[in-house]
């Protein structure tokens, strides 16, 4: 199969048009009331369409009819094609089970945490905690609501909560060393450090 560059919103609209033909602010709507916005980002209308004009061009869906009524402007209903079956398929497949390098805001940020002080660090982090242990509240307040509804349906949901339970306790094993001084550091010892690792690099070779 050709490659073809997949993406979780990608992937929704394939799924979506796999139940039936739709147009994109169906599309959008359908996502938003399954609860699917939790982990597919779909807050611009405009990188839905663009998603959609992609699939269109790669033949993974196509236009079926337009259609109008006397209060809204027109829309192009999609449906979804043999090949795009394929490669929804393909893609929930290689997704579950690869691992896959992503490269979120927040290790990027503790990738330079040295440039700011260790106190306004323990301040930013507790400052993240309390949003974390709000948004654990608020998954568990979700999943409460929707006890009569199938594991199958919530396993997403169950899985963001268990990765802000982890976070959580990391974020707390640091503040706790940041606290106690087990963990801090001054510009005097960053220059130490940064002449040490200098001194100890290997030379490039010509």
């Amino acid at each position: 199969m050709t490659f073809i560059k997949r993406s979780p919103v990608a992937l929704a609209v394939l799924a979506m048009l796999m139940e039936e033909p739709l147009h994109p602010y169906r599309m959008q709507r359908l996502i938003k009331e399954r609860g699917k916005d939790e982990v597919i980002n779909i807050t611009q209308r405009a990188s839905l369409y663009q998603t959609i004009h992609r699939l269109e061009r790669e033949a993974l869906i196509a236009q079926q009819k337009t259609v109008r009524d006397d209060k809204r402007p027109e829309r192009t209903v999609y449906e979804i094609t043999e090949k795009g079956r394929d490669v929804a398929l393909a893609w929930i497949r290689e997704m579950l089970s690869t691992l896959t390098r992503e490269y979120p805001e927040f290790p990027a940020a503790i990738s330079f945490l040295a440039l700011l002080t260790p106190n306004d660090v323990l301040g930013l982090l507790e400052h993240r905690a309390k949003a974390i242990e709000s948004e654990l509240r608020r998954i568990d307040g979700l999943l409460l609501e929707a006890q009569a509804v199938p594991r199958l349906f919530l396993l997403e949901m169950e899985y963001l909560r268990a990765l802000h339970a982890t976070e959580l306790s990391w974020i707390n094993g640091v503040v706790g060393d940041l606290r106690a001084g087990r963990n801090t550091w001054t510009d005097e010892w960053l220059r130490q450090i940064a002449v040490e690792f200098s001194t100890h690099s290997k030379p490039d070779k010509d």
